[in-house]
């Protein structure tokens, strides 16, 4: 089965054979769908270059003697389209004749009727651009603009588009038959667009969704959300003290009163395990406010000895901050009196407290945190 990273990945792959779509690749497979739909004129993008031009750079970069058709787009946004006079000329020809003359005419000023009749091939163009990235990023600076006015004269441009950066397409046209005749058409339009959010996909999920929109701030705002989501997912942790290996026999035997065998440093060698007994971290048991506690270690100066053995068990007196002496015995008649001591401490079987941080016992005043006292041969 495949995972859900895996799925992923896949859903986000191209298909074989296609080619993921751009705002260069929608700008040429507009123009080619408007020219053949509205005048049934054969157009091939021959180069495209896609640069950024400030307001005072951009004059510089059109044709001379260019039709200029203002674009007007969302929030009162103005950019430009520069129709070179070789492509005009084509344009002019199409509508009026039906076909191309085998050579283009010479250039010459273009006039408001030439614009007339520009505008309803840029619209079309315009909507084409806009609805191939539609669900693009591109959208938000490359979508929603018309044909508004015409000019005449390039310098007032400084004085009606605002002085921003434009982001700027410029594309060589081969038109006609075999590319008999060429053209050249600039499209400038701001850098800081305010058009329409991108169009989601059914197969976008919330991340790539936003991130689509170009939206950095949704995308933060949605990855806090999904952290904070993940972050209240229960964790199951046991504080574990020790562990021993019984037979069945000595299993079926236990009842109250039973004594199992504990190392003397099980105190400071409490694992923390996660799912599957992975160990997630070490700590040392202890009290605060009158009840077990789990200090958890955190430098390596807490941490414990390598071998258990070499610590030895210590434990209080009834006040936590009585010195520290060493077990007793609980008398055993089995055993001679002259038998050293056991390495292990006996503990009584009987139901344990939680090891968790509660209310005090008795008093306001927190005590700070100490080894636990115990007694030999009572529960803890």
């Amino acid at each position: 089965m495949q995972s859900v990273i895996q799925r992923k990945a896949e859903a986000g792959r191209a298909i074989p054979g296609t080619t993921p779509m751009t705002a260069a690749r929608a700008l040429t497979l507009a123009l080619a769908k408007t020219a053949q739909e509205a005048m049934a004129l054969p157009l091939r993008v021959a180069k495209l270059e896609e640069r950024r031009l400030s307001l005072a750079e951009l004059p510089e970069a059109l044709a001379d003697r260019a039709l200029l058709a203002v674009l007007e787009g969302p929030r009162e946004g103005l950019g430009l389209a520069a129709v070179a006079p070789s492509l005009l000329s084509v344009l002019i020809e199409m509508q009026t004749t039906g076909r191309l003359a085998p050579n283009a005419p010479p250039a010459r000023r273009p006039t408001r009727t030439d614009a007339a009749l520009v505008a309803g091939f840029l619209d079309q163009f315009l909507t084409q651009f806009e609805e191939m990235i539609a669900e693009l990023p591109d959208v938000v600076w490359g979508g929603g603009f018309r044909y508004a006015s015409y000019l005449d004269d390039p310098r007032p441009l400084g004085l009606l588009l605002e002085d921003t950066g434009f982001r700027v397409l410029q594309v060589e046209l081969a038109l006609g038959p075999g590319g008999m005749r060429k053209g050249e058409l600039l499209l400038a339009l701001p850098a800081q667009g305010h058009g329409p959010t991108p169009r989601l996909r059914a197969s976008m999920d919330g991340a790539e969704a936003l991130l689509v929109r170009g939206t950095a701030a949704e995308a933060a705002l949605w990855q806090d959300k999904m952290e904070r989501a993940v972050m209240q997912t229960p964790a199951k942790l046991e504080a574990v003290l020790c562990r021993l290996k019984l037979s069945l026999a000595e299993v079926l035997g236990l009842a109250p009163g039973a004594e199992l065998p504990i190392p003397l440093a099980a105190l400071e060698e409490l694992r923390l395990e996660g799912v599957g007994g992975k160990v997630v971290g070490r700590g040392k048991l202890g009290q605060n406010r009158g009840f077990r506690a789990v200090r958890v270690l955190v430098d390596a100066d807490d941490a414990p000895p390598a071998d258990p053995q070499q610590h030895a068990l210590k434990t209080t007196s009834d006040a936590p901050s009585a010195p520290l002496a060493a077990p007793r015995r609980r008398p055993d008649a089995t055993r001679p009196p002259s038998e050293s001591a056991p390495t292990t401490a006996p503990f009584a079987v009987e139901p344990l407290p939680d090891l968790r941080l509660a209310m005090p016992i008795g008093g306001d005043e927190a005590e700070p945190f100490a080894p636990a006292p115990l007694k030999i041969g009572a529960a803890f």
